[in-house]
Order: structure tokens, then C-alpha cells, then sequence
């Protein structure tokens, strides 16, 4: 059976929107979404919906692009029903974060985050009952211990580390092949952003950061629901000797600045040799470790020769 997520909490209905032209008001309203079930019953006659089964959404694809239908209802419909009578099919969430407007990204990615948390919390971790979801699917409560629980992002650091010329990046063996990202990481109970980045390097690399400095964040859903922190971190020339950790990394190395040009431009299908072997290629757009590089990348080009 097909899992609908209903979106009316994040997406709200278009016209209840239109109604709160400021982001002040609309965050609000979103939040009253969030606790007053009766409200957010009300909203869902008028919002729309996404439509997710095993946790792959469902998406339609028209020419070279796929997007994903904002539907009214849908209904208790099988999977080959829906994906027949829709014309789309449901589609592995790592594919379909690629290939989908960004304005439906982070949406999708959130969703799925809801979807699996609400699976993994059906019972209550102290008293072993069930737990019963809102109506927004905004938390989920233990009837017989009152614990109110909600979902939860682990916070992630991704590191781009450079040595002034070049730019670190490495391969975990789970990587599509040819791929290499920034080093990333959890961070552990009790330390903070800084503290994080220094280990991971020094864990996965062997090297010691010197400097670093904070870039963007985003959400992402893999594993699970993560706040991947980016930033970028410097090393000394003169100690940029790399000691990898077989047990997480594949390959680590070094990249040049024309490297990293050519490889922001080649795609995973293009990347295979005629000997088998893969060129180097980077994340998508719509990761955040492809900011990392083309910040890298810019930050090289405008230094004066």
C-alpha cells in the first residue's frame, strides 16, 4: 500500500499562504500546524500531497525531466495501480533528489526523514507501548509514561580540506565508483563543531588542521535524518602527507585546481573508461559537498597569481 505524507504542515494549502503574506505569519501558522490537530485537519480538505511507498516517492516524468505531482488525494490505492493510472512510478530517493526541481528537494528529503522516524518510534523506548502520532506527524506520544517524543536530525560535519593549492577529497567503499566527496563524519556526545572537524581529519587523513571556517548546512536524509555542517579546513604544505584509514575510506588524495574543474564537469555515465577504470567526479548540484568544491574552486581563481 502506497504511504501518503501528508504534506498541509510543511506546504500548507496555497491559499491558506496567500492569507499570511508575511514569513513572520506564515511560520507561525505552520507551527499551529504542528500542535492543533483540528487545524491541521482543516488544512488538509485544501493541501496537497506526496506520495511515498517503501519510502521512495513517487514521481512523473515528462520528456528529460521528473517532477513530483502535488495530488489532492490519492486514496488506498495499490503501487502498480497508482503508478499506472498517474503515469510515474516511485522512485529510490537518492535518484530522485538528483533529478527533481530544488524546490522539491528538501522537501521530499524531509519527508521520507518524517516517514522513517515515524516508523522507527512505534514504540516507547521506557515503557515498551505503543506510541500514537498527531495529526501533523509532527511527534509521537506514550499514552501510559506522558513521554512526548519528536524527530531528531544527528548533526554531521563534511570537511573540505585543502593545503593552499590543493583540495583533499576521498572515496568511501559505498560511493558509486569513480566518485569522490569531501571527508564527513558524526559528531560525538559532547563535542562541538570545531572539535569535530579536527578528528575526522585527523582519524580518516592522519593530518592535523591548522584553520577552518564554517560554510553552509543542510539537511540530508542518509543514513538517516542528518544536519550535514559544512566547512572548510587548511592544513600546512610542508605536513600534508596522507595516512589513510582503511577501515573508512577507499582512497584518499589530492586534487589540483585544473583536476577539479574538469571533474565538476563530467557526469557518472561519462566517467567510465574504455580499460574500465573511472575518472574522477564529483557530487551533484544538490549536494553540499559540490558547494564545498566550487567554493574551493572560486576561492583559487580570484587569488591574485
Amino acid at each position: 500500500m502506497a504511504a501518503i505524507y501528508q504534506a498541509a504542515h510543511r506546504r500548507a494549502s496555497s491559499l491558506m499562504c496567500k492569507l499570511h503574506s508575511t514569513y513572520v505569519r506564515k511560520m507561525r501558522y505552520l507551527n499551529e500546524l504542528k500542535e492543533d490537530d483540528s487545524l491541521c485537519r482543516q488544512a488538509q480538505t485544501s493541501g496537497t500531497f506526496y506520495l511515498f511507498h517503501n519510502l521512495s516517492p513517487f514521481l512523473q516524468k515528462v520528456g528529460e525531466k521528473y517532477f513530483v505531482p502535488q495530488l489532492s488525494a490519492a486514496g488506498a490505492l495499490e503501487k502498480s495501480v497508482i503508478e499506472s493510472e498517474l503515469k510515474g512510478s516511485f522512485t529510490n530517493l537518492r535518484k530522485a533528489l538528483f533529478v527533481v526541481d530544488g524546490k522539491d528537494s528538501p522537501l521530499l528529503a524531509s519527508a521520507q526523514s518524517l516517514l522513517q522516524w515515524h516508523d522507527s518510534h512505534q514504540y516507547c523506548s521506557k515503557t515498551g507501548q505503543p506510541t500514537q502520532r498527531n495529526v501533523a506527524g509532527s511527534k509521537r506520544v506514550c499514552h501510559a509514561s506522558g513521554i512526548t517524543y519528536y524527530p531528531q536530525m544527528s548533526p554531521v560535519i563534511i570537511t573540505l580540506v585543502s593545503d593552499g593549492s590543493r583540495c583533499l577529497l576521498a572515496r568511501q567503499p559505498s560511493f558509486p565508483q569513480g566518485m569522490y566527496s569531501a571527508l564527513s563524519g558524526f559528531c560525538d556526545m559532547g563535542e562541538n563543531v570545531e572539535e569535530t572537524v579536527h578528528r575526522e581529519v585527523a582519524e580518516e587523513v592522519g593530518l592535523e588542521v591548522e584553520s577552518l571556517w564554517y560554510s553552509a548546512s543542510q539537511h540530508w536524509p542518509f543514513p538517516s535524518s542528518c544536519l550535514m555542517i559544512a566547512c572548510h579546513a587548511t592544513v600546512r604544505a610542508q605536513q600534508a602527507e596522507i595516512s589513510m584509514n582503511r577501515l573508512e575510506l577507499e582512497e584518499a588524495r589530492w586534487f589540483g585546481l585544473e583536476e577539479i574543474v574538469e571533474g565538476l564537469k563530467r557526469e557518472p555515465r561519462s566517467s567510465k573508461q574504455d580499460d574500465g577504470s573511472f575518472l574522477p567526479w564529483f557530487p551533484p548540484k544538490q549536494a553540499i559537498a559540490h558547494e564545498l568544491i566550487c567554493e574551493w574552486v572560486k576561492q583559487q581563481t580570484s587569488q591574485p597569481a
